[in-house]
């Protein structure tokens, strides 16, 4: 999935009524996807706002036996436009780094790289140099980013500025999906189901993703003027106007995730 999308329509897309997990969860396409296993050396991943690089890839990198070097391209501050964009770096920081302790990771290092929330294709050039650099830098056997074909239009930049560095330094790339499980659907043409492959996770993995997820308060519940942005986190993801509804959540709750290679 490669072409570029009209960015008005990706967004009616993603704020369009999702596809059911119980869609997906009764498609067997899903299961007999091949398995695939990460190395067991260094790993980078990449992440277009603090929270996707645990939607999309958390399970996983709690089983990663070697060093994990996540780098957040974004602070995630344009989440929410009508509070100030400093606090909302800072809580959306805070919120990774508890979620990265609940992940219990051997050893971790965080690059944040400050390219503005929701304007990441304007700097995907000095992107993919940065990414190059940590590639090098880190001897590592595996570069994981964002869906290139995500709709989501700093999802898709940060990849593709992964899959260019990757090319440059000879890494391999995967791709994690995170609103892809919403616009598409089972067998979707869109997707490329040709280069997808299962990560299995353990049910000690799977406990642990979900402790993280749980932990990006700001994404999960209401935020809004009157909201205490140092406030202890919300023990359970809560309905209403959230940015993460229990619905989306499902989808990053499987026994299992889902690369493109």
């Amino acid at each position: 999935m490669t072409e570029t999308f009209d960015r008005e329509a990706a967004a009616e897309a993603i704020d369009a009524p999702g596809t059911p997990e119980e869609h997906w969860a009764a498609w067997a396409g899903l299961a007999r996807l091949p398995v695939v296993q990460p190395p067991s050396g260094p790993v980078v991943v990449v992440a277009a706002h603090p929270d996707d690089e645990v939607l999309g890839f958390g399970g996983t990198m709690a089983q990663l036996p070697g060093p994990v070097h996540l780098v957040t391209v974004t602070d995630g501050e344009g989440s929410h436009p009508h509070l100030p964009a400093g606090r909302i770096a800072a809580l959306r920081a805070a919120e990774l780094e508890r979620a990265l302790g609940d992940l219990a990771l051997r050893e971790h290092r965080t690059y944040r790289l400050h390219v503005p929330d929701t304007d990441v294709g304007a700097h995907e050039k000095q992107l993919t140099r940065q990414l190059s650099t940590v590639l090098r830098q880190t001897g590592a056997r595996l570069c994981v980013a964002p869906f290139t074909g995500d709709l989501h239009a700093d999802h898709e930049a940060a990849g593709r500025a992964a899959a260019a560095a990757a090319r440059q330094t000879g890494t391999p790339c995967w791709h994690y999906p995170v609103w892809m499980w919403h616009w598409a659907s089972p067998g979707d043409p869109r997707v490329p189901w040709d280069t997808a492959r299962r990560l299995p996770l353990p049910a000690w993995a799977q406990a642990r993703k979900q402790a993280a997820i749980r932990q990006f308060t700001s994404q999960i519940t209401p935020l809004d003027v009157d909201t205490d942005l140092e406030a202890a986190p919300a023990p359970a993801p809560a309905p209403g106007s959230v940015i993460l509804p229990p619905a989306e959540l499902a989808h990053h709750t499987r026994p299992f995730e889902t690369v493109f290679i």
